[in-house]
């Protein structure tokens, strides 16, 4: 049985209705707050790819940050969004739930039933 990991801010609305979809499942799983233990681009990537996501998939336009930077005016590559979205945690869509070699996005939270 693969393990499951949910990559989430604990004070996120969705998160918490994810994580506790997966107390409520019974299966072991780990919570990480990616605010205190930040992705790296290598792992964000690989994540990425397990979803079948792009970083523009992921990409939280309506945050203060991607205004600040501009983001709706600029054309960025995938290598380009994912180091200001490993800078810029804000950026990233979540909560993002891993198990063995899928991910999903998941949003709504009750999506994650695709993983249990």
């Amino acid at each position: 049985m693969a393990d499951i990991t949910i990559y989430q801010k604990p004070t996120c609305t969705t998160c918490r209705q994810a994580v506790q979809l997966l107390k409520d499942s019974g299966k072991p799983f780990t919570a990480i707050n990616y605010y205190e233990r930040a992705f790296t681009k290598t792992q964000l990537k690989s994540l990425l790819k397990k979803a079948g996501l792009s970083p523009k998939d992921v990409l939280r336009t309506k945050e203060e940050i991607y205004q600040e930077l501009g983001l709706a005016k600029k054309s960025l590559s995938d290598d380009e969004l994912l180091d200001l979205m490993v800078k810029h945690p804000d950026l990233i869509q979540r909560p993002i739930v891993e198990k063995g070699e899928k991910a999903i996005l998941a949003r709504p939270a009750d999506s994650i039933k695709k993983l249990l």
